[in-house]
């Protein structure tokens, strides 16, 4: 039977398996390979990895009270038009659906890659076992919300577990080997990094620790609150920056990191100079579990997504139904349609690149909410308080800013395709307020 709202079903131990499970990705196992081509010292690559894991978590704690003060699923969407509006919700919740559904397509064929080299005769059918392997996970999704919930709580577990594994193998190396691996000399450098490089390191290390909002895409059905989801967000922060921080020590430790240089999996190539060629073999068959896991995971992002913008007459009505197991049913059905048709046209990167400007402006755009808040809702209840604010929120802004700045003068095609979506997006939203009556229907579910 289809009920009309999402259901208080999740522990407050979801909200930290959501944002551990989502923060922990692909990028972790690769990204030290991209940052040692332009920082190869270990002390000023730890200082890198330890002050943007500081801004992330300093960066939660502002936004913190926004999620707090948002008692709704749907994650950003929510958030944004809470703070700012019909219409920059709108325009920030169909970006962000779109993109996680590119997202969960690209996740699934790059699993089937990873997948074919474990298993090579699986190479002629990696298309077709993406769509079978998401279609899976999709299907799932209709179990429930507790079957969901539960299968991420233990992929969390795993992928904890896995991080914890990998920087104890490299320890043991590190006393196996007596110091740093002894390997092929370090990589010449051609010429010293510039600015842009050395920018492109930063956006790379923050990015890998992006994620840190995940719960807030369940704040109607957990049982703790807002106050509950903002606190399970911190911990979880504070779990992935403890993670991060002792697996990147670990790896400077034990192998040169020029000697990781050109590795598509960075992590990959540290244990074949420790333990021998073919160690590495593990953090493929980890990099095919951690992309299964956030299958699961992001199902139930992007149906959250769809199912709040349909509540508030942004989508379709059917999918602002809810299932009796507490799945938004419609939407998930639909997030899976979209995503198959994108993982047969092969067209996700595309999508990725559209929107990434947009996301850097969501990023200073969620800071502003709080100080937009403190102003037009002084009075209202603050279950969790931004710490250190507003001297926080100015650092905050400044440092999103600066970093969709130079995400915008490094990929121009992204702002301009960014900016043609949003004047694309005027139009439609127009359409659907006067088609749909928005300022009637919506008005008690935007009331905040």
């Amino acid at each position: 039977m289809a009920a009309d709202t999402l259901q208080r079903l999740l522990g407050k131990s979801f909200s930290i398996a959501a944002c551990v499970g989502l923060v922990i990705g692909l990028g972790i196992l690769r990204t030290p390979g991209e940052i040692a081509t332009t920082i190869s010292e270990p002390l000023p690559y730890m200082a890198l990895w330890i002050a943007c894991g500081l801004f992330v978590m300093l960066s939660l704690l502002v936004v913190a009270e926004l999620i707090a003060m948002t008692p709704r699923s749907g994650g950003i969407y929510a958030m944004v038009a809470h703070a700012y509006g019909p219409y920059p919700g709108f325009l920030i919740g169909w970006t962000d659906w779109v993109a996680s559904c590119a997202s969960i397509a690209l996740k699934a064929v790059v699993l089937l890659e990873y997948f074919s080299l474990l298993v090579p005769s699986m190479a002629p059918y990696q298309t077709v076992a993406a769509v079978a392997v998401t279609s899976g996970f999709a299907f799932l999704q209709l179990g429930g919300v507790q079957l969901g919930a539960g299968i991420q709580r233990i992929a969390s577990t795993g992928i904890g577990l896995i991080m914890i594994v990998l920087a104890a193998a490299l320890f043991y190396g590190f006393f196996k080997n007596g110091g740093v691996a002894d390997v092929v000399p370090p990589v010449a450098r051609a010429g010293t990094p510039g600015m842009a490089a050395y920018g492109l390191v930063v956006a790379a290390v923050v990015f890998t620790y992006d994620g840190w909002y995940a719960a807030s895409y369940f704040s109607e059905e957990i049982k703790a609150g807002g106050r509950g989801v903002a606190i399970g967000s911190l911990q979880a922060a504070l779990i992935v920056f403890v993670l991060y921080v002792l697996l990147n020590l670990a790896i400077v430790l034990s192998v040169p990191l020029t000697a990781l240089v050109g590795h598509d999996l960075a992590l990959a190539g540290a244990l074949d100079l420790v333990f021998g060629s073919g160690a590495g073999t593990v953090i493929i068959v980890a990099a095919v579990f951690i992309l299964l896991a956030h299958q699961n995971l992001q199902y139930m992002i992007a149906s959250r997504i769809l199912y709040a913008l349909s509540a508030d007459g942004l989508g379709a009505p059917r999918a602002a139904t809810v299932n009796d197991r507490g799945t938004p049913a419609v939407a998930v059905i639909c997030t899976w349609l979209v995503t198959s048709a994108l993982i047969i046209a092969g067209q996700f990167e595309f999508l990725l690149n559209l929107v990434a400007i947009l996301f850097m402006a969501m990023y200073v755009g969620l800071i502003v909410g709080v100080f937009r808040l403190r102003h037009s809702e002084a009075s209202a209840e603050r279950p969790f308080r931004a710490w250190g604010f507003p001297a926080t929120g100015v650092i905050c802004g400044l440092g999103w800013s600066a970093v969709a700045v130079f995400v915008a003068v490094t990929n121009p095609m992204s702002a301009l395709s960014g900016v043609l979506l949003t004047l694309v997006s005027v139009p439609v939203y127009l359409w659907l307020k006067r088609r749909r009556h928005l300022g009637k229907q919506t008005a008690p579910t935007m009331s905040w």
